[in-house]
């Protein structure tokens, strides 16, 4: 099928069936699909949906965000996951204001900002901008595979080095924006990871995988890989005023700039820590093992479950420590699964049956 044709029967295809009700889809700016586009990236889009737009209530304009405090972006990107997304969304928001607002207008120069590639780029400037700039999201890779009947995992370089030079083949020169949001939606409702709707896609007459019966096959996986396993003791901390122990890890790593629970290699350490800081804990609990699996390792973790009657500091190592009423945890960046153990342990229930 000849690039104009693809273009003609998707274009068409989107007029009658795309999605155009979206947030990020009205009142349409660089920065709105900025931001849309980074929330996007390795989460579904209903989702991103009510995470948009408390996000753009709180952050109208770049402005916004560059100059709210990091704790605040990440409060407002808490579940999300892929924390280092809001850390960089804040770092460019800050270049952008200090170049007085303006978005770049290449994709060479979207690029070199943080935490933007060059689909992301291609995003923006066709969305937003109009301009001709093909892109290479999960969405389009799948697509392109199965159309093309591309063999091999996506992410190997010269597997992706064919895909881009496809993308930027299909891309059309009028209509790129439409062309940009067409391809994402075919991939995200028609040309699905599993149970597509091969029977109603506008370009199925080209279809190699559809025509080899590879669709189930295509894309690729990537080869197996077993995930190590790193194991933690998380220390939730609670004082005789129901007030519960925070540290804000580091900047950078799992979890940067977020309020979590301190966190120990091991039991013996946890106790040292504990001997140091001069805490005496009382009927301390271990609870039973968890696990959050990141995208290179699982976490297993377990929580040991203590009260304390003589916390001496309420901020101590220049504000990286601090006890929090159970009630304020819901206002903190705190990692998802951090926050879900806090809300099963210290529920008004928990303090009536064990205050």
């Amino acid at each position: 099928m000849p690039p104009e044709q693809f273009q003609q029967k998707l274009l068409a295809w989107f007029d009658e069936h795309g999605r155009k009700d979206l947030p990020w889809q009205q009142a349409i700016s660089p920065y709105r699909v900025w931001v849309s586009e980074i929330m996007l990236q390795q989460t579904q889009v209903a989702s991103v949906i009510d995470y948009f737009n408390r996000f753009m209530a709180r952050f109208p304009t770049v402005k916004n965000l560059a100059d709210a405090e990091l704790d605040e972006v990440l409060q407002h990107w808490a579940g999300l996951g892929y924390y280092a997304r809001a850390r960089n969304l804040h770092k460019t928001a800050q270049i952008i204001a200090t170049n007085g607002g303006e978005f770049p207008q290449t994709v060479e120069d979207f690029s070199a900002l943080p935490g933007i590639g060059r689909s992301t780029a291609g995003a923006i400037l066709s969305i937003a901008c109009g301009q001709s700039q093909a892109i290479l999201d999960g969405n389009v890779k799948r697509v392109l595979t199965r159309f093309h009947a591309v063999h091999g995992w996506p992410g190997d370089s010269r597997v992706t080095a064919r895909l881009w030079a496809l993308s930027s083949q299909y891309t059309p020169g009028r209509r790129a924006g439409d062309y940009t949001q067409a391809m994402m939606d075919l991939g995200a409702t028609l040309c699905t990871r599993s149970k597509p709707r091969c029977g109603i896609c506008p370009i199925i007459d080209g279809c190699q995988a559809y025509r080899l019966g590879l669709v189930n096959q295509l894309p690729e996986p990537k080869p197996r890989k077993t995930l190590p396993i790193k194991r933690a003791y998380f220390l939730v901390l609670q004082d005789n005023e129901r007030r519960i122990l925070l540290e804000k890890r580091p900047p950078t790593g799992i979890w940067g700039g977020l309020w979590s629970l301190p966190e120990f290699a091991d039991h013996p350490l946890l106790v040292d820590w504990c001997k140091q800081k001069g805490y005496r804990l009382i009927e301390p609990t271990v609870l039973a093992n968890q696990r959050h699996t990141f995208s290179h390792y699982h976490l297993d973790y377990v929580p040991i479950l203590a009260k304390v009657d003589n916390p001496i500091d309420k901020v101590m190592e220049a504000g990286r420590t601090v006890w929090y009423k159970s009630g304020e945890i819901d206002f903190l960046g705190l990692p998802a699964p951090i926050k879900r153990l806090l809300q099963q342990y210290y529920t008004e229930d928990y303090y009536d049956e064990n205050g």
